[in-house]
């Protein structure tokens, strides 16, 4: 069956047609449905719906942030304290050779981060071995009180180490 077809041409190829076929109403419509690229939307709810009746039930559970003298940050006291802080320093080079060490150490893990996950089967072994570690470290010392008590006091020492307490 020959089809006629239809020139179309946009605001800006005016000089260009573009030739389409052209389909009876009732197949351009059966077309437009089966291809459309919307996802199915719900029908919008009426004013006289449920809708607002729950909306009264939840009107209970809204809470309001109210401001106080306790909670409010002041500014000139953070800045003054670090400033303290900051001149209290004896090394100050050290200060940023520590910080741009970490900002390199973060960029450097990204990269390896990223060329490990362009293998194909190692991102999933290596979540294989997170799981099982994670389970691991759960049977080991959270599942257990006495377990529990001996992480506290690891966490603890470890803590004093760092801070140099001990």
């Amino acid at each position: 069956m020959a089809m006629p077809y239809v020139a179309v041409a946009s605001s800006s190829m005016a000089a260009t047609p573009v030739l389409m076929p052209r389909l009876p109403a009732t197949a351009a419509a059966n077309a437009a449905t089966r291809c459309s690229a919307l996802p199915y939307l719900p029908p919008r709810l009426s004013a006289s719906s449920n809708h607002f009746s729950g909306s009264r039930r939840l009107s209970s559970l809204q809470v309001r942030a109210s401001s106080s003298e306790e909670t409010s940050l002041n500014t000139e006291e953070l800045f003054t304290d670090l400033k303290a802080k900051w001149d209290a320093l004896e090394n100050k080079s050290t200060v940023f050779l520590f910080g741009g060490g970490a900002i390199v150490a973060v960029w450097l893990s990204s990269v390896v981060v990223g060329a490990v996950n362009s293998v194909p089967l190692l991102p999933k072994i290596m979540e294989l071995v997170g799981l099982g570690y994670t389970a691991w470290f759960v049977y080991r010392y959270i599942l257990f009180k006495s377990n529990r008590k001996e992480l506290a006091t690891d966490i603890e020492a470890l803590k004093k180490k760092v801070t140099g307490a001990e």
